[in-house]
């Protein structure tokens, strides 16, 4: 008998702000030196959010934001702020040390 997948997707999940907020934390985590993965992390929740309204917020493209936060993407800083800002978060620095 033939084993029966299905796709996933992690936006699907992605239903309170809290799931939210936990799911980019454990992505961050994980993600160690690669910013790739944070950036399809984002990509995961702008989906879970709805795209078009985070491209009206940002003022981008519905299309270039999926370009940018795919996994080929490689949006600028100032994207990535924007997006994040969007999604209700703050991009902050400390100290590892």
């Amino acid at each position: 008998m033939a084993i029966k997948t299905t796709s996933w997707d992690s936006a699907e999940y992605l239903k309170t702000d809290e799931d939210i907020q936990l799911y980019l934390e454990a992505c961050v985590e994980e993600a160690g030196d690669d910013p790739s993965f944070i950036l399809r992390a984002l990509g995961i929740i702008a989906r879970a959010k709805n795209m078009s309204e985070l491209a009206r917020q940002t003022g981008l493209s519905r299309e270039g934001l999926y370009k940018a936060l795919s996994e080929n993407g490689n949006p600028t800083f100032a994207t990535v702020t924007k997006v994040a800002k969007a999604l209700g978060f703050q991009i902050t620095f400390k100290s590892v040390a």
